[in-house]
């Protein structure tokens, strides 16, 4: 299976199945004699694993992340760094109504067709629990980044029909404080409660994740078919349930006229506004990373479907196991994640492009 790898300098390379004994990665070119905070790592994984409230999965994984390789007495020695995390919680019984047909909106027949095999127990290598591999490069790259005064904003700025007036930086505390994480109370509140009824009744939402980056600096990113932002989108689409991408003005550019759109300097270099995202021509130009990623319905309802048997004919079925009823606020850790894994190779990347300036 290819595909399983990200990045050019820092790589990440992931492995492990959903209901199999552990999942795992390996990274590469990550710098070495840095040192490395492992309890960061693993809050980062905290954040993301299932069983934090009543408003999520109730999988009770720890995700402990155990390190083989690349790290000796607490810095990284420049050779590839290997993890593992166990799967603890497999309830793999919960699937096997599920071997001989094909989940609506799942990756089931798609992966029948292209292997001829598959492993129907939480949709194997296609279940979001390979993002956690993620949270652990990204953890790592957010530790060097922040030597280099990048820092971020992720939350949750829409659930369902409930979405946040206007984008905005906030601050860590303010985000986790929500069990949503998204860091409006009141707005947090109604979608608390928009969340409990959808669970009760078997159905499911989407929504969306707002991410910003402040202290990137001018000059990272490529021309052409690495444009910063084009790999970010990559990225992001990469993430399991995510349906859209979009960065600075977005989708809302359509209506505007070249006049307003346009972001005029300042005679430092700033710009006025930023609806080009803090990205321009696929290089950053100093200002605010900012993009927002839509995530789709959790396809696993817990409601009678009708769907197609690998026989050929149409059954029905319910859905059993442990399912979130909104993805998105667990998929806060994994959105921030992939951002920081973009940017440590793109910032690696300008260290070579400028080694002979």
């Amino acid at each position: 299976m290819s595909g399983s790898s990200y990045g050019q300098i820092f790589k990440l390379t992931t492995f492990g199945e959903s209901h199999g004994v552990a999942i795992g990665g390996v990274i590469e070119g990550f710098p070495s004699n840095f040192p490395i905070d492992t309890e960061r790592i693993q809050m980062a994984l905290d954040q993301r694993r299932p069983g934090q409230n009543q408003l999520v999965s109730p999988r009770k994984e720890a995700d402990k992340v155990s390190f083989l390789s690349g790290i000796f007495e607490g810095r990284s020695t420049g050779s590839p760094i290997a993890f593992l995390i166990e799967n603890t919680n497999q309830n793999s019984k919960d699937y096997q109504a599920l071997k001989e047909v094909f989940r609506p909106s799942h990756a089931d027949f798609t992966y029948q067709q292209k292997y001829g095999i598959r492993d129907h127990r939480g949709g194997g290598r296609s279940s979001a629990r390979e993002t956690a591999c993620r949270v652990v490069a990204g953890a790592l790259a957010a530790q060097v980044l922040q030597q280099l005064g990048v820092e971020s904003s992720c939350y949750v700025d829409q659930i369902g029909p409930y979405q946040l007036s206007e984008q905005q930086w906030y601050e860590t505390e303010q985000v986790e404080n929500s069990p949503l994480r998204c860091p409006d109370s009141a707005l947090s509140e109604q979608m608390q409660n928009y969340v409990s009824e959808l669970q009760k009744s078997g159905d499911t939402t989407g929504g969306a994740i707002r991410c910003i980056l402040k202290g990137v600096p001018a000059g990272w990113g490529e021309p052409v078919f690495d444009k910063l932002h084009a790999e970010l989108g990559k990225a992001m689409l990469s993430i399991n349930a995510v349906k859209g991408f979009e960065i600075g003005s977005g989708f809302s550019a359509i209506a505007m006229k070249g006049s307003t759109h346009n972001d005029r300097f300042n005679p430092d270099g700033s710009t006025q506004t930023n609806f080009s995202g803090g990205i321009q021509g696929g290089i950053s130009n100093g200002m605010p990373i900012s993009f927002r990623v839509a995530f789709k319905p959790v396809a696993s309802i817990q409601l009678p479907q009708e769907t197609l048997q690998k026989d050929g004919s149409m059954a029905a079925i319910q859905i059993e196991g442990r399912h979130d009823a909104c993805v998105v606020p667990r998929a806060v850790p994994i959105v921030s994640a992939m951002a920081h894994v973009v940017l440590l190779d793109f910032y690696l990347r300008q260290q070579r492009n400028t080694l002979f300036i």
